[in-house]
């Protein structure tokens, strides 16, 4: 089976002074959360979309989706962790418990604040994940990379054509991913920025689902503005 795991954990301090978390501010007509779910309830292929969002707000955000996705039955609202990767456990044990998890069992994980994620990204993600291998949605390095040790002078300006730039979803077998979580050390989970560098870390191939530049996630003033523009202003 296949699962749709919406992480809804942020809390929008980049966004400035707003009341809520980003995901629950509007583009157009509706909330963040609500565009980004849409786009996975639609996809005949997933069993469930479970949204992962702070305790404080899992009674919000069900009465959001249950007011705007009313007919929506396979749309469940759980506590996330206190951070990424103990997030996805939460949705794991959570399919564990209700449903049971096979070596099949695949978890199509995706940021609540990327609304524009399209049907070819996430059924390319659910095709790759059924052969086994962990995916990661990215786009190239468009800019020039600068790497340095102390954010003052410049050690080292890497080739860009070898590096990309990471989005979500990223998807792969939820049994894999909890085993080589559970493995790591203390140490080694405070490395880790997303789910594929778990699969990195352990030495497991990632393959790559080609993104959009318009795949963006809403972090800053900024982006809300230009999502307003992606939207049309009117959905």
């Amino acid at each position: 089976m296949v699962y749709g795991v919406i992480l809804a954990g942020g809390i929008g301090s980049r966004m400035g002074n707003v009341d809520r978390p980003k995901q629950f501010l509007h583009i157009g007509k509706k909330p963040i959360i609500v565009h980004t779910v849409e786009k996975f309830v639609i996809n005949d292929q997933l069993q469930k979309v479970i949204v992962l969002c702070p305790a404080k707000w899992v009674s919000y955000t069900k009465d959001l989706l249950k007011k705007y996705l009313p007919e929506r039955s396979d749309v469940e609202v759980i506590e996330g962790g206190s951070v990424r990767n103990e997030t996805i456990m939460n949705a794991i044990r959570y399919i564990e418990k209700t449903d049971g998890l096979d070596d099949d069992t695949i978890v199509i994980t995706h940021d609540a604040v990327r609304p524009f994620v399209t049907h070819r990204i996430i059924e390319e993600n659910i095709e790759l994940a059924k052969t086994g291998v962990a995916t990661d949605t990215v786009i190239p390095s468009t800019d020039t990379l600068v790497e340095s040790d102390d954010g003052k002078v410049a050690a080292n300006i890497p080739n860009r054509a070898r590096f990309y730039q990471g989005q979500t979803p990223q998807s792969f077998r939820a049994k894999k991913f909890a085993e080589l979580y559970e493995s790591m050390s203390k140490e080694e989970k405070a490395t880790l920025t997303d789910a594929a560098k778990v699969f990195v870390a352990k030495g497991e191939e990632v393959r790559l689902v080609p993104g959009e530049t318009f795949n963006i996630k809403v972090t800053y003033p900024y982006d809300l503005q230009l999502a307003e523009t992606l939207l049309g202003g009117n959905k």
